[in-house]
């Protein structure tokens, strides 16, 4: 996963060429400029180039990321809805990326005040005493995002800001506006504000955020201080907490321009690349066996046994494809040689996922079953798919005369083809379950042709015997003999 706009790693030194005073900066020909405006015009420039507007994101091209748009240059504040592991999150950082890369504020200022529009008490009176002498800084694009994941514990004093005792201590009289300690929102000022799981934040708190989205400013405590802020306000929230458990306040749901639902990948590409993207791989996961898992995560969440209001997260395929790659480390490290994962080793990994699917109440106790026999079918039909129009009566011969193929965690790839040797099509049917541009290996060679038999198996073609150490594959006529 990308990380968090605004962490350390991300921020380089500002470049040294840029101005270090507000005379400097006015007379290099800087404009102030809103961020809603700024994100405008950094999105216009790249949908007129035909840059991705988003680059990163899978799935959404023709759906969601039209709508996120048109809602950035009306200038809209948004809230994304949809259930979880969509990238709501994710395509919530993105935004980030619209922004100009840096910006300049008056020095010291906790809430970046634009030198030539500075709104806090601290940044009017630092231009009125140094005037152009006014150090500039410059901050990055990674620094105008701020985020808060609203839980039941979240205060006004977080969000918006309170007293601060130290200013107090120091001297200062409580009607200075300075004692004021900001919080989350005014010290993102002229950047992009996100609030997840907005529903959870108590109702009380949202009303502190009214201001924030119309009124363009905000209030602490009994202080005759209007603060104007300049912000992109983002919010996301899964569909059953904005009707159950919490909900988002009418006033407040009233003020944001644009409601956007998200959704999981449309088709089984988007799947696949949303896994390849994202999964952080140990050890090689065949094409074969990364088409399977997209195809048992669209299975989940299209099964009735599955609770449809909870939704299956794209984390589901994620920590799957990953499971397999850390099954194929563990034979290597077992066996000491190099491997790939197998389709057997799907079966090892199904129990693992339990966690992540919220099961109808009719199917408890069944879960493993269900999942197990939901991988089946995606086993079955990346087999149509893949090996459908392919010759393999050359293996089926091979186990019919009496070869006997075994597998399992401790079963080595050498020791499998040796068992089964080779046969008419081989090479054809690893090149139909990888693509022609795969590097063909023996452990590759091996995944492929477990893939082949576990097809042939499920379509009754072949016989198969499960025993504590592994499979055995044998053929339908020695099975009747």
């Amino acid at each position: 996963m990308a990380t968090r706009p605004g962490s350390a790693a991300l921020t380089p030194p500002a470049p040294a060429h840029l101005p270090g005073t507000l005379g400097e900066l006015r007379a290099s020909g800087y404009h102030p400029r809103s961020v809603k405006a700024e994100l405008r015009a950094n999105l216009l420039a790249r949908l007129s180039s035909g840059a991705p507007t988003f680059p990163g994101i899978v799935g959404f091209d023709d759906t969601v990321l039209p709508q996120v748009e048109r809602a950035i240059l009306a200038g809209h504040d948004m809230v994304l809805l949809g259930e979880r592991g969509q990238g709501k999150t994710r395509l919530i950082r993105s935004l980030v990326n619209l922004l100009d890369e840096w910006v300049p504020m008056v020095a010291g200022s906790e809430v970046h005040d634009d030198p030539m529009e500075p709104v806090s008490a601290y940044a009017q009176r630092r231009v009125s005493e140094l005037g152009d002498e006014l150090p500039i800084a410059w901050i990055h694009r990674s620094e105008r995002y701020g985020e808060k994941l609203a839980t039941p514990d979240t205060s006004v004093g977080d969000l918006i800001g309170d007293i601060d005792p130290v200013k107090v201590a120091e001297g200062r009289t409580l009607g200075d506006p300075e004692t004021v300690h900001f919080g989350l929102v005014p010290r993102t000022n002229r950047g992009i504000f996100a609030v997840n799981e907005l529903p959870d934040l108590a109702e009380r708190i949202q009303v502190s955020l009214l201001n924030v989205l119309e009124e363009r400013d905000i209030q602490v405590r009994g202080y005759t201080l209007r603060l104007p802020l300049d912000l992109l306000v983002v919010a996301s929230a899964n569909p059953e907490d904005y009707t159950n458990r919490g909900r988002i306040i009418t006033p407040l749901k009233d003020r944001f321009g644009a409601e956007i639902t998200t959704h999981y990948p449309l088709d089984l590409d988007s799947e696949i690349n949303l896994i390849d993207q994202e999964a952080q791989l140990v050890a090689p996961v065949p094409a074969h066996m990364v088409e399977t898992v997209a195809r048992f995560t669209q299975e989940v969440r299209e099964s009735p046994a599955v609770d449809q209001r909870s939704g299956v997260s794209a984390r589901f395929a994620v920590a799957c494809t990953e499971a397999l790659a850390g099954a194929a480390l563990r034979r290597s490290a077992l066996l000491g040689e190099p491997s790939t994962a197998r389709v057997g080793d799907l079966y090892g990994v199904v129990p693992t996922l339990r966690g992540k699917v919220e099961f109808d109440v009719a199917e408890e106790g069944r879960e493993l079953e269900v999942l197990a026999h939901l991988a089946r079918r995606c086993i079955m039909a990346t087999f149509r798919a893949r090996l459908g129009g392919i010759d393999l009566t050359g293996l089926i011969d091979q186990l019919d005369s009496g070869a006997t193929i075994e597998s399992g965690d401790l079963v080595s790839s050498a020791a499998l083809l040796a068992s089964i040797g080779t046969f008419p099509g081989l090479a054809r049917m690893v090149q139909a379950c990888e693509g022609d541009t795969a590097d063909i290996t023996p452990e590759l060679t091996a995944a492929c042709v477990e893939f082949a038999l576990e097809g042939l198996w499920l379509s009754r073609r072949i016989s198969k015997d499960d025993s504590e150490l592994g499979v055995r594959y044998t053929g339908t006529q020695r099975e009747e003999e």
